[in-house]
């Protein structure tokens, strides 16, 4: 049965974001779940071909769709992040990506016999790694911050860098063996390259410009972004082909270090653009796959190539370039394993494969089986073992799910201090060195800084705290910091603690624009504090099948106020106005109790010391 071109688009959509949810559901990585979903879509139950059915269309989605999400991560390139990185990040993005590059083509000839024309063109495209794959990978891994950065940096610069040397590869080759060719054709690739970073440049400077003026409305930055940004592709991408990439990440890093203060307005909107592009290309591209290119991906000398590649050429590079640049044997242990490879070396390698045959090159029909080959082999073989192996060389931040607390004050350093009895990660954070007292007197971890300042998102590591409370003195500034994270956390991982009880006539203003209120939404921070000064303390119990949660509730007095529960998985639950959780056995769950509870306990247990 033949299906519709628009059943199709709304196929590749549901295939792409389930394969996302499945993936954050089950803790799979993403880019092995779209990959799986996209063969079986496509070449193995054959229900669509999305490059049949879009046609002529294809090519251009795709290449649209890869300058988005290329621009997308190099807005995230601020150099303030390579303090104490920036020498390993350029030695593996240029004397790393060189030798990549050499050695990768001598394993194409030797290993998997291609011409040597071929082989070199084909090196200099499979140095890349890009956002498409490492930015779901870091994503699931929690790596330590300098690992994360180097891989990050390493994945979006040499994008466009492995694009640029395939293309000048095959400028070269042609030179010297098509007749037709002469030495203008190099002329205007090193010219085309050239412009195509000024364009990337100029673009930023002028978005950047707009922003901060007021030129351009809230309503149409995201949209007018888009459209820049694909013009700046485009045009220097019609003179030479793989210079759009480089011109979008000159743009991209452009506008990520001229500190604009309304960047964050849309960049979370990209993100989420972002996402839906890499769920529904990795889709697209599997599903056009012929089923014999995948058969012939298990051939030997595919196989041997694809082997080499990662076990030698990948770990040699990264430890001949890192020679002395102050990385640690771990770091360029993880360094040299991770290198998956995604789209642009899948839309780029096709292209390569077209010319390099028109050209009288035969052995370029084994380009794509090549380069499926390399990129289903890292993605699941690298996706697999980042975290396995982050965790072998102390480079993982995994563990318990940790607690951010911004504000200190003598209820949330003690609410703190109860959950690290739990041995749950809590850091305390706040601008006020007068106000971080309690947290130095009671040996809670802290961080002297504004959550909000740019500073502040650059010297403190956030990775390791899924959960953020706003309980400071400030209503506003509670509700400005839960809208501000909440993008990154998650609606259901960000509560607030409003200092003051909020009036009704506010309730509904504060729920949309803050996260939730903890406990009951009538407390505040002040009667929290005032609870404390009477005496009431704070409780951590465990549940067990002879004390049952229902046991726990009898023997309670009516002023006790439930904070958590700690799960047997170590996930938390915060008690919340319009929650109620039943914890189960193996579950800890905390509260603030009214000190006569409190001394009715130690009484009963001294007694039972007598005796």
């Amino acid at each position: 049965m033949e299906i519709s071109l628009l059943f199709e688009i709304m196929l590749i959509g549901t295939l792409g974001i389930g394969s996302q949810w499945l993936a954050w559901k089950y803790n799979l990585p993403a880019i092995v779940v779209m990959s799986v979903a996209g063969l079986l879509a496509g070449p193995i139950l054959g229900i669509m071909n999305p490059e049949q059915s879009f046609g002529e269309l294809y090519n251009p989605i795709i290449s649209v769709a890869v300058a988005l999400i290329l621009f997308e991560g190099s807005l995230s390139l601020n150099f303030k992040e390579l303090k104490g990185l920036g020498k390993p990040v350029f030695r593996i993005s240029t004397i790393g990506a060189f030798i990549a590059w050499i050695l990768g083509s001598l394993t194409a000839h030797y290993m998997a016999g291609l011409s040597w024309a071929v082989a070199f063109v084909i090196g200099g495209l499979f140095i890349v790694t890009g956002p498409t794959v490492i930015m779901p990978l870091l994503r699931q891994s929690k790596l330590k911050s300098r690992p994360a950065k180097i891989l990050k940096w390493e994945g979006i610069i040499v994008d466009p860098i492995g694009v640029l040397l395939a293309v000048f590869a095959f400028e070269i080759i042609a030179f010297f063996t098509i007749s037709e060719r002469d030495g203008s054709t190099l002329i205007t690739f090193f010219i085309t390259a050239g412009f195509a970073v000024f364009l990337g440049w100029i673009a930023g400077r002028v978005v950047g410009w707009w922003f901060e003026t007021g030129y351009i409305p809230e309503f149409l930055k995201s949209p007018a972004v888009f459209i820049i940004v694909i013009f700046t592709f485009t045009l220097p991408d019609e003179i030479v082909h793989g210079t759009g990439l480089l011109s979008v990440t000159a743009m991209g890093l452009t506008l990520s270090n001229i500190g604009i203060s309304s960047l964050n307005d849309f960049r979370n909107f990209k993100e989420n653009i972002s996402v839906l592009l890499i769920s529904t290309i990795f889709i697209m591209l599997a599903a056009s796959l012929k089923l014999e290119t995948i058969l012939h991906i298990f051939s030997p000398n595919i196989i041997g190539y694809v082997l080499l590649m990662m076990f030698i050429v990948r770990p040699l590079s990264i430890f001949l370039s890192t020679f002395n640049s102050g990385l640690t044997l771990q770091e360029k242990v993880l360094v040299g394993w991770i290198a998956p490879r995604g789209i642009v070396a899948l839309t780029v390698s096709s292209y390569f494969a077209a010319i390099l045959t028109d050209a009288g090159y035969g052995d370029a029909t084994l380009i794509t089986a090549l380069t499926f080959g390399l990129v289903f082999f890292t993605v699941v073989a690298h996706g697999f073992t980042i975290g396995p192996l982050a965790k072998r060389l102390n480079l993982s931040l995994e563990g318990n799910p940790g607690v951010l607390i911004v504000g200190s004050s003598r209820f949330s350093v003690e609410f703190a201090k109860s959950l690290l009895s739990t041995d749950t990660p809590v850091l305390v954070v706040d601008s006020s060195w007068n106000n971080l007292k309690h947290a130095r007197q009671k040996g809670v971890p802290f961080y002297h800084g504004d959550i909000l300042s740019e500073q502040t998102e650059y010297n403190l590591d956030t990775i390791p705290y899924d959960y953020l409370i706003a309980a400071t003195d400030e209503h506003s500034y509670n509700a400005l910091v839960c809208t501000t994270f909440m993008p990154e956390y998650g609606r259901t991982n960000v509560y607030k603690v409003d200092p003051n009880e909020t009036k009704k006539s506010e309730s509904s203003t504060v729920a949309s624009v803050g996260g939730r209120s903890l406990f009951r939404e009538e407390i505040s921070l002040n009667e929290l504090n005032d609870m404390l000064q009477k005496g009431y303390i704070f409780r951590v119990t465990p549940i067990t099948s002879k004390f049952s949660y229902k046991e726990y509730l009898a023997e309670q007095s009516t002023h006790i106020l439930l904070l958590y529960v700690v799960k047997k998985s170590k996930k938390i639950h915060f008690y919340t106005g319009d929650t109620n959780h039943t914890p189960q056995p193996g579950d800890m769950i905390a509260s603030l109790t009214p000190p006569k509870k409190e001394l009715k306990k130690i009484q009963e247990a001294l007694e039972k010391q007598k005796k």
